[in-house]
């Protein structure tokens, strides 16, 4: 079965809102995270710098699992042929499953708690995409 209408309640238009709520947590994320980066290391010089520590950098490593998601999820989105039902469901799941702040959790769990905590603009769209994904 295949997703071919687009009502405001199908699973493929709630992950299209939650994507781009997710784009702009990510862009948020970076920011706040090259924030403390320079508070430990340094000033970052350069876009091009700043992009090569987010490759390469075990600093912002945590947050390529974010960048992964959002990969599927637009491989999804953007596909040429209609998608199965369950794909879009999945991957609602998976952002659900991935963007759980736990102080005591993974890596990822960890640094994001601690990013909701010194930040509050990151902290109100943790509430938002917590509450989209709860619909879903």
């Amino acid at each position: 079965m295949s997703l071919s209408n687009q009502s405001p309640d199908s699973p493929l238009q709630r992950l299209r809102e939650v994507r781009r709520l997710l784009l702009r947590l990510h862009k948020a994320l970076l920011d706040s995270e090259k924030i403390v980066y320079e508070q430990v290391y340094g000033q970052i010089k350069s876009n091009g710098e700043f992009l090569s520590l987010v490759i390469g950098h075990e600093w912002f490593n945590w947050l390529h699992q974010i960048s992964q998601l959002i990969v599927r999820i637009d491989e999804v989105l953007f596909a040429k042929k209609p998608v199965a039902m369950e794909q879009p469901n999945q991957l609602l799941e998976q952002t659900k499953n991935l963007l759980q702040p736990d102080n005591e959790g993974t890596t990822l769990g960890q640094r994001y708690f601690h990013a909701i905590q010194r930040d509050p603009e990151i902290a109100l769209m943790h509430v938002e995409l917590s509450e989209m994904l709860a619909q879903a």
